[in-house]
């Protein structure tokens, strides 16, 4: 690895790790419920953080390696929205209480933001190994697009029943919480708590999701580093997204069509790249551009119905 590449990955890191530092010295010193105000400022901030890491991109990679990473952020950021439906779904289920939710969803980035690097690595060796693959992940984003348009398919198995059998089936579970513990010693034996069920259906959910955005974002680039980099700023985000919209997600009617669409476009720009060049920025606009018509879309239907 050239010695500039090492640069750009421990300035990342360093930037991770002192922003993550941070989010827990002043918003969640204490595990306590976050309220809207403060998860749009928390939002507001990560918001900022991942541009500002995208203006020093373009100061020391160039135009288009900022605009990559623009547009893969901002396609992340948008698929974040399915995740958190379904993260409203499991916490629901199961009971988890709002100030336990960002203990789950921290140590849930966490996993999420290893996992993703695996993935992205995978995904780009596998690329540039054989070239086939690229009409393998494009197939696998194409059949995700098409299954969003109904998604009650993706969540409806996501109940309480389901996650506490396959939970007792690997290890004994207490059916009550103790405070914000994952096990606890019960009757002379260790069991996990109700917790640590919601904590491993939120991992599980974000594998398989990263099977959807993974192949999108390097549909967009084959740089380890702009693909790694735009994923793990967009789910570090993602804890505070979840308190600022969990609200208001239900009020976006069309908000599964309109990732649909974005999906099945980034589908085809990569199962025809072989053949079409479709630009960092034309890829950006058409994305931002669906995500303006989805939310402008839901209001009118919102408006008409009273809502």
């Amino acid at each position: 690895m050239p010695p500039s590449a090492l640069g750009h990955w421990v300035i990342f890191g360093s930037v991770v790790i002192a922003a993550l530092a941070a989010d827990l010295a002043i918003f969640h010193r204490k595990p306590r419920e976050l309220n809207l105000q403060e998860a749009l400022i928390e939002s507001a901030c990560w918001i900022g953080l991942s541009l500002a890491f995208n203006a020093w991109l373009y100061s020391s990679l160039g135009r288009e390696a900022s605009l990559q990473f623009l547009t893969a952020y901002v396609l992340e950021k948008s698929m974040s929205a399915d995740n958190i439906l379904v993260f409203i779904l499991i916490f629901t289920s199961l009971g988890v209480p709002a100030r336990s939710q960002h203990k789950v969803l921290f140590y849930g980035v966490a996993g999420a933001l290893v996992m993703r690097g695996l993935f992205v690595l995978a995904g780009i060796e596998l690329l540039q190994r054989f070239h086939a693959v690229l009409f393998v992940l494009g197939g696998i984003l194409l059949v995700a697009g098409v299954r969003m348009l109904w998604p009650e398919q993706r969540t409806a198995s996501l109940e309480k029943r389901w996650l506490m059998r396959i939970a007792q089936w690997l290890a004994p579970v207490a059916d009550h919480y103790e405070g914000d513990k994952l096990w606890i010693v019960e009757d002379g034996r260790r069991k996990a708590t109700v917790l640590l069920v919601a904590l491993v259906a939120v991992e599980f959910t974000d594998i398989l999701f990263a099977a959807d955005s993974v192949p999108a974002v390097l549909a967009i680039t084959r740089d380890p580093f702009i693909a790694y980099s735009s994923n793990a700023f967009a789910i570090l985000g993602l804890r505070a997204l979840y308190f600022a919209l969990s609200g208001v997600l239900a009020r976006l009617r069309y908000l599964h069509q309109g990732l649909a669409v974005i999906l099945l476009f980034v589908a085809g720009k990569m199962l025809a790249s072989d053949y079409v060049t479709i630009s960092s920025g034309a890829s950006l606009g058409v994305i931002a551009g669906m995500l303006l018509v989805t939310v402008i879309a839901s209001a009118a239907a919102g408006k008409q119905k009273g809502i």
